[in-house]
């Protein structure tokens, strides 16, 4: 007897061979597949439908480009090495490649073990009395024996069968002057779609398909600086809605606002696809890093540490490609926020020190910034227990008002890609706060609620949380769970973000693990349980599970 098969294709081989032999469609074969090359093999459902066909990477590519053509389409992008990390589990498939991939095995997304439906709204699988192609048949005496099965290899639906959505139905009344780019991606379909449901009103979720988006996006982004044709003029508009987005950042919800810089992102990165001139080629990488490190400042207020730092570490790749050293400085003071919003104060303290040194001793934003994020840091650690965290974290206040008073009135008046004097005041205030010198703190917040605009919401929040704080040091807690609960509530809904309700929460639990359940803890924790944005990574934890943490904010 022979050895039994040890290559996938052996097995898969084989089952086909027997299945056919009995009559059985490519869709129970590909059940079969997958059913007993899984566990020996990790083969996919995506895959175990290829393998029932019998045919090659190559050939389910160009039945999809064929459909494309037959579509009208340009020929899309999709390779062997794409389909290949589909069927691998490495990548999922975009909504339009998904329709596509269905409409060439005549399945729905479910049997390809993709829970999200099809963009065309209507179904793949063969249905009853749908026309087929009859197979070779054997002798008359066996004919009774040969259903009629679809040919081998010939799985292109028929033009009539297939339907779907436009990818230009998809866009937002922004961007409807002009046709849009060929090279839109499944990204854009998932971001467009988004924004046209939360312009609708409609209550989006943080779910798989969407951050898987914008992480295939910003990886696209990775690809494309290392391997560019545009006019100064198109790159000086790009850089005006770039640092229009700073202006916005405050007054615009988070998710909304993520959705246009990330349509902005993708055009960019399209203009990188290939060099440019060296004198282009620089301004291009700029605004790559700057709507790149923007991304990772939403993220970190829609409670995505991970995919935040994955913005800022395609920041740092763009902001190397101009060489230089203040905007990689940029990237670096503001990818110190991830760490002290998430409760490692001495990471922040190392990306804040490393920011200066990048920054050297020309005055500018990064310089001013980083001694304040080390002072809020180490303020952090003297509220932990550090000794000499204290002296150091004054010296440092020290250092970054000294350099801040330097600064031109343009990269003052920038939340984004500037310093300004009330992001200066709320971290003098954070850190008085942290170092338990309450009055002063108080009174240093108090002055940077009147320098904050009604429209900059997060962080006029996060002050008036600092401020509850304040009121719990100073050993009156009901008033510390008063200003937070009011703080929250006075936001519309579509602003409350992870961040502020995270930090909300962890006044709570500091007032619960001094004080115990007092009566008006009952009252906060259900103001706090409304149906607003949380991290997409977590469920929020009870109140009581997080020890309490010095204040975080959106800047």
């Amino acid at each position: 007897m022979s050895d039994p098969p040890r290559k996938e294709t052996d097995v898969a081989r084989r089952i086909r061979a027997h299945a056919l032999a009995r009559g059985r469609s490519p869709q129970e074969i590909a059940h079969e597949i997958h059913e007993q090359c899984g566990p020996l093999f990790g083969t996919s459902r995506v895959k175990a439908h290829r393998l029932a066909h019998g045919v090659a990477l190559s050939d389910i590519v160009a039945q999809v480009r064929a459909l494309y053509e037959v579509d009208g389409k340009p020929p899309p992008r999709l390779g062997e090495t794409l389909l290949s990390a589909y069927e691998s589990g490495y990548k999922r498939p975009g909504p339009e490649y998904l329709h596509y991939l269905c409409a060439v095995y005549r399945v729905e997304p479910d049997q390809l073990d993709y829970k999200s439906p099809c963009i065309c709204g209507r179904g793949h699988a063969v249905r009853p009395g749908a026309a087929t192609v009859p197979q070779p048949r054997a002798p008359e005496r066996h004919a009774a024996q040969q259903p009629d099965v679809p040919l081998v290899g010939s799985i292109i639906p028929r033009a009539e069968d297939r339907h779907w959505v436009d990818v230009n139905d998809l866009r937002g009344p922004d961007r409807a002057d002009g046709p849009l780019s060929i090279d839109v991606g499944e990204e854009d379909i998932v971001l467009r779609r988004t924004l046209l449901q939360l312009l609708a009103g409609a209550g989006v979720a943080l779910d798989g398909q969407f951050l898987g988006a914008v992480d295939n996006l910003r990886r696209k982004m990775d690809d494309t600086l290392v391997g560019a044709t545009v006019s100064p003029t198109m790159l000086d508009q790009w850089e005006e809605t770039t640092y229009g987005y700073g202006r916005q950042y405050q007054a615009t919800p988070s998710l909304r606002m993520l959705c246009d810089v990330l349509l902005d992102f993708s055009e960019v990165r399209r203009m990188c696809d290939k060099r440019q001139p060296v004198e282009l080629q620089e301004r291009l990488c700029r605004i790559a890093a700057q709507l790149s490190g923007l991304s990772g400042l939403i993220m970190i207020n829609l409670g995505d540490h991970r995919l935040a730092r994955s913005f800022f570490r395609t920041a740092r790749t763009a902001a190397d490609e101009t060489g230089d050293r203040q905007l990689r400085a940029w990237v670096t003071v503001r990818e110190s926020l991830v760490p002290m919003y998430y409760g490692d104060p001495r990471e922040a303290l190392h990306l804040a020190r490393k920011a200066q040194d990048l920054a050297g001793r020309t005055p500018g934003v990064a310089a001013a910034m980083a001694p304040a994020v080390e002072a809020r840091a180490l303020g952090m650690l003297a509220l932990r227990g550090r000794g000499d965290a204290a002296p150091s974290a004054r010296r440092a206040l020290v250092r970054g008002r000294s350099v801040f008073d330097q600064l031109s009135k343009t990269d003052t008046n920038d939340l984004v890609f500037g310093f300004t004097d009330r992001q200066m005041a709320f971290y003098e205030g954070d850190t008085f706060t942290n170092l338990g010198d309450h009055k002063h703190g108080d009174e240093v917040l108090s002055h940077a609620l009147t320098l904050y605009a009604p429209t900059d919401r997060v962080d006029l929040t996060l002050v008036r949380l600092d401020r509850a704080m304040c009121r719990f040091h100073a050993g009156n807690p009901d008033a510390a769970l008063a200003g937070g609960q009011e703080a929250i509530l006075d936001l519309p809904p579509d602003h409350r973000s992870d961040i502020l309700v995270h930090r909300a929460r962890q006044i709570g639990a500091a007032v619960q693990a001094k004080h115990g359940e007092i009566p008006g803890l009952r009252e906060f924790r259900e103001a706090l349980a409304g149906p607003w944005v949380t991290s997409p990574t977590k469920e929020p934890a009870p109140t009581g599970e997080r020890p309490p943490v010095p204040p975080s904010e959106q800047v």
